[in-house]
């Protein structure tokens, strides 16, 4: 019966193959898909190659950070939902992977018939039932593989959105900064055009400068009163912003620290060969592409026969006891061969529609690559550019403050007008409002090149996927 069997399903099987293209994995490499890397960053500082190793949150020495961070990996919504989607793809890869296995289910049964005249009977029983799909081609198993590599995949994405997260509270916490500096800087102004007002004032009592003087550095005060509310909001709106990526209720009572942190010069950062088995992304693209040619394997061998193995056993009779009686025992067992032979193309359609899924994701990992190489050079080129438009514009804030002074005085001596004065005092606040944003433009940066190189940080490896499923 046996040999009846393979022969059967080895003359179905070459019948089917002789139709059915096969399944090429070169066809989906990535091989000669990507440009050619160099071996350092074209925008590159610090030493070409070097591993980046150490751990970004901590090189920025802001304690209050670091525990800001911990907070959202434990309470932020959107990574509670990546966590979730992660243990729903290592579940699916469990169901995926049971279905190759043999199946054993139990049943009970109860009967009862009522015929039209005389007394009804009663009928009980107990069975087994064993089911196997043989798995003969491997189709199963390159589905369960699949599934597995998108269980993968998905731990990458948790990895993904857990660095999103850490960048995205240390740039809200950079942008709260930024908005008290500025607030301070709006307050420093107010309190410079009130004593301006007072000085235009006791020069007008003297009979030294005309009404029109007094209403000028009153229009120029209220505009700074305006200038202040304006930077408050702002202040409110981005500790809300950051408290709610916190899991916080948005209260907007967080207080920033008093400055931006002190960035050392980049070192070691990589290569852009490097990156590719650091970027989250690029791995998750990777598994999900090598899922897609196992399941495109997968969908050509549902071309060619399957067997199944099908058994079961059952007692039962008029009573109960009948339920456990082996006499009563009655098995079976049933072996199928089966192979599509007319499906209006179905089974062919579904093997295009993965090939062309293939393809496409091979797309895919080629952008994705591409995406993480340009995040990365224009991240390391703006390091460098931003540290010299913060220094040329720290230069203009001093100048400013400087000329400031010497107008404050002439005008005190009245040889400078209103005017010239305000105009000083405006450019002065001008350059450095620009300033304290260029600074935050700047550590920003710094965060987008950590995300960009996939740098570490300690509080990944309490995120960790399999930290967090215990495994």
């Amino acid at each position: 019966m046996a040999k009846r069997l393979l022969v059967v399903a080895t003359a179905l099987a070459t019948a089917s193959c002789s139709t059915l293209q096969a399944f090429d994995t070169r066809e989906f490499s990535t091989e000669g898909t990507l440009p050619s890397a160099p071996v350092a960053w074209s925008a590159g500082t610090g030493e070409a190659g070097a591993e980046l190793a150490r751990d970004w949150v901590a090189s920025m020495q802001d304690e209050q950070l670091t525990a800001l961070i911990d907070e959202a990996f434990a309470d932020n919504p959107s990574l509670a939902q990546s966590l979730a989607r992660f243990h729903g793809a290592q579940a699916a890869a469990r169901v995926s992977g049971a279905r190759y296995m043999p199946q054993l289910d139990a049943s009970t049964s109860y009967q009862r018939t009522q015929p039209n005249v005389g007394s009804g009977s009663d009928s009980f029983g107990l069975g087994l039932s064993a089911s196997w799909e043989t798995d003969l081609w491997g189709a199963l198993r390159d589905n369960a593989h699949a599934s597995q590599l998108d269980a993968e995949a998905a731990a990458e994405d948790l990895r993904a959105a857990q660095l999103s997260i850490a960048g995205l509270v240390a740039k809200g916490w950079f942008s709260l900064i930024e908005a008290r500096l500025q607030t301070e800087l709006a307050e420093r102004d107010l309190a410079t055009r009130q004593s301006s007002l007072d000085l235009t004032e006791r020069r007008f009592a003297r009979g030294l400068v005309r009404s029109s003087d007094v209403r000028t550095a009153r229009s120029a005060l209220s505009s700074s009163e305006a200038a202040l509310a304006s930077r408050q909001r702002a202040e409110a709106a981005s500790a809300r912003s950051l408290e709610t990526l916190l899991g916080r209720y948005p209260s907007a009572s967080l207080t920033p620290a008093a400055d931006f942190p002190v960035f050392d010069a980049l070192g070691g950062l990589g290569s852009p060969v490097d990156l590719l088995t650091r970027r989250p992304d690029v791995r998750a693209a990777e598994d999900r592409l090598d899922a897609a040619g196992l399941q495109s394997q997968a969908a050509a061998k549902a071309l060619i026969p399957s067997l199944s193995l099908r058994g079961s056993s059952g007692t039962g009779g008029i009573d109960v006891a009948d339920m456990f009686d082996l006499d009563t025992l009655v098995s079976s067992l049933t072996a199928s061969l089966v192979a599509p032979i007319f499906d209006g193309g179905s089974l062919l359609a579904q093997r295009d529609q993965v090939y062309a899924n293939a393809e496409g994701l091979v797309a895919s990992y080629v952008a994705t690559v591409l995406t993480a190489w340009q995040e990365a050079e224009n991240a390391i080129h703006g390091d460098a550019i931003l540290a010299q438009r913060v220094e040329n514009l720290r230069e203009a804030y001093e100048e400013a403050a400087a000329a400031e002074d010497l107008v404050i005085r002439e005008y005190a001596r009245g040889v400078s007008t209103i005017f010239e004065l305000l105009t000083a005092q405006s450019r002065r606040i001008s350059a450095e409002s620009q300033y304290i944003s260029a600074r935050r433009e700047r550590a920003t940066n710094r965060v987008d090149l950590y995300l960009a190189l996939a740098g570490d940080f300690s509080a990944a490896q309490s995120a960790d996927p399999a930290a967090q499923t215990g495994e």
